[in-house]
């Protein structure tokens, strides 16, 4: 009488892993590898024991970390850092310049003015952020692939709005690790439930170690959750074990993992799993404390705006932000909506510039008087622009072929506006920066060489950049 081997229960000696690949066809050790990133043909030197411990730059670095200000719909950069007289001379002409003869222009409603010794050119809507036009580096040439918010979100955030890749955030701490063992490396601040959601801050094929730890804001300011600021980060608490009673089941597992490691040596997606454990366990001490801002000083929360009004989201945004860059965190996301604008622009445009100028000014005059912006890089901006022709009688459609971001700090030439829009701003014309352009330069100015950041998937090397992407020298101070 034969005997399935599939029904003879392991023996003393077979290890769990060996469970997880021999049984079921090995699917149980897939599932494992799906969660921890598992790629046994990883490069040279990026299987370190400890996925988070820092890393050597390539060169040396201008910028320690970044704090990326996603304004997520996408704002008008002819209404905020995109001067066009012209375009508020043709003021509801026929805009037959654009091929769209069947609509009218629409000549910004808001005044722009010249600010700082630089003289940049930035509208009334942001007061606060025009204190500090001599530390902006305005990039009004840049241009996307696609004018559809999630593709470019996408886009944006990961290089790729067909497949998916690892966010900005990820290969950023992939590449450099993280200075705070206690903290993630990267945090994503009210991350957006549509538009790429969890994709704009994940790892996909890099290990699981290197997402980034959303953290809930809620549209009143507050934590998601209320109290001292742990129940922003979901399941931080463990509800059936003590602190001991945590770090003696975490010991216990890691006992059993070195001594299968003695015989079996390195698994670097299981190491990613075991890793994150960890992290989130030490979370639990720092992370709360942190995210407690009643410790700072009134006048602070203030100067953010953080305790109340249209501000107070992101004004606990930006102050978190600057509380956890000084912590050690590399790479900090936030994210603003609402900035799809097309109808009701007067007004709608006005409420959400008004919810971010004084929080962003606030971090940037913060970061400044600590001494941290010159090596925090600071990006702003959406997922593409508006167009300058109306859409209705006050809206704008999406525009991918011209729009505006900026940013400071971090190794830029501040007062600078790189590139330029046709005098509509319906196109880039001068100074074009594609997307792959951009993520190649905030590589650069970590310290990274965006052709060298790579990592084995698929029997590829898959980099940020894919087969493009230049370093924008000429922003770089």
């Amino acid at each position: 009488m034969s005997i399935d081997p599939c029904c003879v229960p392991p023996d003393a000696s077979t290890s769990r892993r060996e469970v997880l690949r021999t049984f079921g066809s090995g699917f149980g050790l897939l599932a494992l590898g799906a969660m921890g990133g598992l790629n046994e043909l990883a490069l040279p030197g990026m299987q370190d024991a400890d996925p988070l411990a820092p890393k050597a730059p390539h060169f040396a670095a201008k910028a320690q970390r970044v704090i990326w200000l996603n304004m997520a719909g996408a704002p008008s950069h002819v209404d905020t850092f995109d001067w066009k007289p012209k375009l508020a001379e043709d003021d509801g002409k026929a805009a037959t310049a654009a091929g769209r003869g069947n609509s009218r222009w629409l000549g910004s409603p808001f005044k722009f003015a010249q600010h700082g010794q630089s003289g940049q050119w930035i509208s009334e809507l942001f007061p606060n952020v025009a204190t500090h036009a001599d530390k902006l580096c305005i990039l009004n040439g840049m241009t996307t692939d696609v004018p559809a918010h999630a593709q470019a979100s996408l886009m944006l955030h990961t290089g790729s709005f067909q497949f998916v890749r690892p966010s900005v955030g990820a290969w950023t701490i992939y590449g450099l690790g993280t200075k705070n063992h206690n903290l993630p490396g990267f945090v994503s601040f009210s991350p957006p439930a549509g538009g790429g959601g969890s994709q704009l801050y994940g790892s996909a094929f890099l290990p699981a170690i290197y997402q980034g730890q959303r953290i809930g804001v809620s549209r009143g300011g507050g934590l998601v959750g209320g109290g001292g600021g742990a129940e922003a980060v979901p399941n931080i608490d463990n509800e059936h074990f003590s602190a001991t009673g945590q770090r003696e089941q975490l010991d216990f597992v890691q006992e059993l993992n070195r001594e299968r490691l003695k015989r079996t040596g390195s698994d670097a997606g299981t190491e990613g799993v075991i890793e994150a454990a960890e992290l989130a366990f030490r979370m639990q001490t720092e992370v709360p404390e942190l995210l407690d801002i009643a410790k700072e000083s009134a006048k602070t929360r203030e100067a953010y705006g953080a305790d109340g009004g249209d501000t107070a989201n992101f004004g606990r945004q930006c102050l978190l932000a600057r509380r956890f860059a000084e912590k050690g965190v590399r790479f900090i996301q936030l994210t603003q909506g609402g900035w799809d604008h097309h109808r009701n622009l007067r007004a709608d445009i006005t409420r959400s510039a008004g919810g971010v100028d004084k929080p962003i000014a606030a971090l940037l005059a913060d970061l400044d008087a600590r001494g941290m912006l010159k090596d925090t890089l600071v990006v702003w901006g959406g997922e593409f622009g508006r167009t300058p022709y109306a859409q209705g009688d006050d809206g704008r459609d999406h525009n991918h072929r011209g729009f505006t971001l900026w940013l400071a700090g971090g190794g830029v030439k501040g007062g600078l506006r790189h590139g330029a829009t046709d005098e509509y701003g319906a196109a880039a014309v001068e100074g074009k920066l594609t997307v792959q352009d951009l993520h190649a330069t905030i590589l650069h100015l970590l310290g990274l060489d965006h052709t060298k950041l790579t990592h084995r998937y698929a029997g590829r090397d898959f980099r940020l950049t894919n087969v493009s992407g230049e370093v924008a020298r000429a922003v770089i101070a």
